[in-house]
Protein backbone atom coordinates (compact mmCIF):
# COMPACT_ATOMS: atom_id res chain seq x y z
CA UNK A 1 0.00 0.00 0.00
CA UNK A 2 1.37 3.46 -0.78
CA UNK A 3 2.14 5.62 2.13
CA UNK A 4 -0.76 8.78 3.18
CA UNK A 5 0.21 11.45 1.87
CA UNK A 6 0.76 14.30 3.87
CA UNK A 7 -2.44 16.94 3.99
CA UNK A 8 -1.45 20.27 2.14
CA UNK A 9 -0.90 21.99 5.26
CA UNK A 10 0.62 19.62 7.23
CA UNK A 11 3.19 19.40 4.01
CA UNK A 12 3.69 23.11 3.88
CA UNK A 13 4.05 23.07 8.03
CA UNK A 14 6.67 20.27 7.90
CA UNK A 15 8.83 22.74 5.42
CA UNK A 16 8.20 25.96 7.20
CA UNK A 17 9.40 24.29 10.08
CA UNK A 18 12.58 22.78 8.37
CA UNK A 19 13.59 25.85 6.40
CA UNK A 20 13.20 27.86 10.22
CA UNK A 21 15.39 25.33 12.11
CA UNK A 22 17.81 25.75 9.03
CA UNK A 23 17.47 29.49 9.75
CA UNK A 24 18.35 28.99 13.62
CA UNK A 25 20.77 26.98 13.50
CA UNK A 26 22.56 29.26 11.11
CA UNK A 27 22.51 26.45 7.98
CA UNK A 28 21.08 29.57 5.65
CA UNK A 29 23.31 32.81 6.60
CA UNK A 30 21.81 36.41 6.96
CA UNK A 31 22.76 37.35 3.09
CA UNK A 32 22.39 33.55 1.71
CA UNK A 33 20.14 33.65 -1.29
CA UNK A 34 18.61 30.23 -2.24
CA UNK A 35 15.60 29.07 -5.08
CA UNK A 36 13.10 27.73 -4.48
CA UNK A 37 13.80 24.99 -6.42
CA UNK A 38 17.21 24.48 -4.36
CA UNK A 39 14.42 24.39 -1.24
CA UNK A 40 12.22 21.79 -3.06
CA UNK A 41 15.15 19.29 -3.41
CA UNK A 42 16.80 19.98 -0.24
CA UNK A 43 13.17 18.76 1.59
CA UNK A 44 11.81 17.13 -0.49
CA UNK A 45 8.65 18.67 -1.33
CA UNK A 46 7.06 20.05 -4.20
CA UNK A 47 7.22 24.38 -5.28
CA UNK A 48 3.87 25.02 -4.29
CA UNK A 49 4.35 24.03 -0.52
CA UNK A 50 8.02 25.85 -0.85
CA UNK A 51 6.40 28.67 -1.45
CA UNK A 52 3.83 29.25 0.49
CA UNK A 53 6.22 28.00 3.23
CA UNK A 54 8.59 30.82 2.18
CA UNK A 55 5.94 33.44 2.04
CA UNK A 56 4.85 33.08 5.73
CA UNK A 57 8.86 33.22 6.67
CA UNK A 58 8.79 36.45 4.40
CA UNK A 59 5.51 37.72 6.56
CA UNK A 60 7.24 36.82 9.80
CA UNK A 61 10.47 38.87 8.71
CA UNK A 62 12.88 35.81 7.97
CA UNK A 63 13.38 36.17 4.57
CA UNK A 64 12.89 38.43 1.52
CA UNK A 65 11.92 37.82 -1.84
CA UNK A 66 14.39 39.22 -4.53
CA UNK A 67 12.79 39.45 -7.76
CA UNK A 68 13.96 37.29 -10.29
CA UNK A 69 16.65 36.54 -8.34
CA UNK A 70 14.87 34.21 -5.66
CA UNK A 71 14.96 34.39 -1.88
CA UNK A 72 17.22 35.89 0.09
CA UNK A 73 17.81 35.46 4.04
CA UNK A 74 17.31 38.81 5.98
CA UNK A 75 20.44 40.32 7.36
CA UNK A 76 20.36 40.88 10.66
CA UNK A 77 18.74 44.24 12.10
CA UNK A 78 20.33 44.65 15.56
CA UNK A 79 18.84 48.70 15.69
CA UNK A 80 15.21 46.36 14.73
CA UNK A 81 16.10 44.00 17.66
CA UNK A 82 16.89 46.82 20.06
CA UNK A 83 13.88 48.74 19.46
CA UNK A 84 11.70 45.50 19.33
CA UNK A 85 13.12 44.66 23.17
CA UNK A 86 12.29 48.35 24.13
CA UNK A 87 9.29 48.19 23.40
CA UNK A 88 8.38 44.43 24.93
CA UNK A 89 9.62 46.08 28.01
CA UNK A 90 7.29 49.18 27.53
CA UNK A 91 4.50 46.33 27.42
CA UNK A 92 5.53 44.26 30.33
CA UNK A 93 6.53 47.14 32.88
CA UNK A 94 2.73 48.37 32.08
CA UNK A 95 1.40 44.88 32.62
CA UNK A 96 3.47 44.56 35.91
CA UNK A 97 1.96 48.17 36.99
CA UNK A 98 -1.58 46.57 36.39
CA UNK A 99 -1.03 43.48 38.02
CA UNK A 100 -0.18 45.39 41.35
CA UNK A 101 -2.92 47.55 40.84
CA UNK A 102 -5.71 44.98 41.34
CA UNK A 103 -5.62 41.49 43.57
CA UNK A 104 -2.92 38.84 43.43
CA UNK A 105 -3.43 36.80 40.76
CA UNK A 106 -2.94 32.48 41.50
CA UNK A 107 -0.83 32.19 38.73
CA UNK A 108 1.70 34.49 40.11
CA UNK A 109 2.56 32.75 43.17
CA UNK A 110 2.68 29.56 40.83
CA UNK A 111 5.23 31.36 39.04
CA UNK A 112 6.71 32.41 42.15
CA UNK A 113 7.19 28.22 43.22
CA UNK A 114 8.76 27.34 39.36
CA UNK A 115 11.40 30.31 40.01
CA UNK A 116 12.33 30.10 43.86
CA UNK A 117 13.75 26.63 43.63
CA UNK A 118 16.37 25.40 45.58
CA UNK A 119 20.16 25.82 43.17
CA UNK A 120 19.94 22.07 42.18
CA UNK A 121 16.47 21.73 41.73
CA UNK A 122 16.80 24.14 38.80
CA UNK A 123 16.46 23.35 34.60
CA UNK A 124 20.10 23.31 33.41
CA UNK A 125 18.77 22.51 30.06
CA UNK A 126 18.91 25.60 28.13
CA UNK A 127 15.88 24.92 25.74
CA UNK A 128 13.20 23.49 28.29
CA UNK A 129 14.45 26.89 30.07
CA UNK A 130 13.94 29.12 27.39
CA UNK A 131 10.37 27.56 27.07
CA UNK A 132 9.70 28.29 30.24
CA UNK A 133 11.04 31.79 30.43
CA UNK A 134 9.15 32.62 27.41
CA UNK A 135 5.79 30.86 29.29
CA UNK A 136 6.87 33.37 32.61
CA UNK A 137 6.69 36.97 30.29
CA UNK A 138 3.84 35.73 28.83
CA UNK A 139 2.08 35.08 31.81
CA UNK A 140 3.20 38.39 33.43
CA UNK A 141 1.50 40.06 30.23
CA UNK A 142 -1.65 37.86 29.66
CA UNK A 143 -2.41 38.13 33.67
CA UNK A 144 -2.81 41.73 33.53
CA UNK A 145 -6.01 41.06 31.25
CA UNK A 146 -5.08 43.18 27.85
CA UNK A 147 -6.15 41.36 24.86
CA UNK A 148 -4.03 43.37 22.37
CA UNK A 149 -1.39 43.77 24.68
CA UNK A 150 -0.96 40.12 24.92
CA UNK A 151 -1.22 39.80 21.34
CA UNK A 152 1.37 42.28 20.55
CA UNK A 153 3.55 41.20 22.74
CA UNK A 154 3.30 37.24 21.52
CA UNK A 155 3.81 39.19 18.25
CA UNK A 156 7.68 40.50 19.69
CA UNK A 157 8.31 37.68 21.28
CA UNK A 158 8.25 35.55 17.78
CA UNK A 159 10.30 38.43 16.33
CA UNK A 160 12.81 38.27 18.26
CA UNK A 161 12.96 34.50 18.84
CA UNK A 162 15.92 33.92 16.39
CA UNK A 163 18.11 35.68 18.82
CA UNK A 164 16.49 35.30 22.20
CA UNK A 165 16.28 31.98 22.53
CA UNK A 166 20.46 31.83 22.46
CA UNK A 167 20.46 33.66 25.63
CA UNK A 168 20.04 30.39 27.24
CA UNK A 169 23.11 28.55 25.51
CA UNK A 170 25.75 30.37 28.09
CA UNK A 171 25.36 28.59 31.72
CA UNK A 172 25.81 32.07 33.36
CA UNK A 173 22.71 33.57 31.42
CA UNK A 174 20.79 30.10 32.68
CA UNK A 175 21.55 31.44 36.78
CA UNK A 176 20.94 34.81 35.91
CA UNK A 177 17.39 34.58 34.28
CA UNK A 178 16.55 32.41 37.47
CA UNK A 179 18.29 34.85 40.10
CA UNK A 180 16.35 38.11 38.17
CA UNK A 181 13.25 36.74 37.78
CA UNK A 182 13.03 35.48 41.53
CA UNK A 183 13.56 39.29 42.67
CA UNK A 184 11.47 40.72 40.03
CA UNK A 185 8.52 38.53 41.45
CA UNK A 186 9.01 39.02 45.06
CA UNK A 187 9.31 42.80 44.13
CA UNK A 188 5.74 42.51 42.54
CA UNK A 189 4.43 40.53 45.02
CA UNK A 190 5.53 42.35 48.12
CA UNK A 191 3.96 46.11 46.58
CA UNK A 192 6.76 47.13 45.16
CA UNK A 193 6.03 47.62 41.87
CA UNK A 194 8.45 50.31 40.95
CA UNK A 195 11.24 48.30 41.82
CA UNK A 196 10.30 45.58 40.32
CA UNK A 197 9.76 47.58 36.59
CA UNK A 198 13.24 48.57 37.10
CA UNK A 199 14.69 44.68 37.26
CA UNK A 200 12.25 43.56 34.80
CA UNK A 201 14.12 46.86 32.45
CA UNK A 202 17.22 45.58 33.22
CA UNK A 203 16.84 42.12 32.70
CA UNK A 204 15.56 43.14 29.09
CA UNK A 205 18.15 45.13 28.77
CA UNK A 206 20.67 42.72 29.91
CA UNK A 207 19.01 39.54 27.91
CA UNK A 208 19.45 41.86 24.48
CA UNK A 209 23.05 42.58 25.26
CA UNK A 210 24.09 39.13 25.96
CA UNK A 211 22.18 37.43 22.54
CA UNK A 212 23.85 40.21 20.32
CA UNK A 213 27.09 39.24 21.73
CA UNK A 214 26.41 35.71 21.20
CA UNK A 215 24.67 36.16 17.82
CA UNK A 216 27.88 37.76 16.11
CA UNK A 217 30.05 35.08 17.77
CA UNK A 218 27.73 32.06 16.36
CA UNK A 219 27.15 33.85 12.54
CA UNK A 220 31.50 34.27 12.80
CA UNK A 221 32.12 30.84 13.75
CA UNK A 222 29.28 29.45 10.94
CA UNK A 223 30.75 31.46 8.35
CA UNK A 224 34.27 30.58 9.24
CA UNK A 225 32.94 26.53 9.15
CA UNK A 226 31.45 27.27 6.17
CA UNK A 227 34.70 28.79 4.35
CA UNK A 228 36.42 26.27 5.88
CA UNK A 229 34.68 23.19 4.36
Amino acid sequence: MDPKPFPASSLVDRVYHRIKRDLFDFQLLPGDRFTETEVALRVQASRTPVREALMRLEREGYLQMKPRAGWQVKPFDFHLFQELYDLRAILETASLRRLAAGPVKPSLETLARIWTVAPLERIKDGQRLYEADEEFHHTLVAEAGNGEVTRLHQEITERIRIVRRLDFTNPARLTATYDEHQAILEDLLGGRVDKACTRLEGHIAGSRAAVETITLARLETARSLRFEG
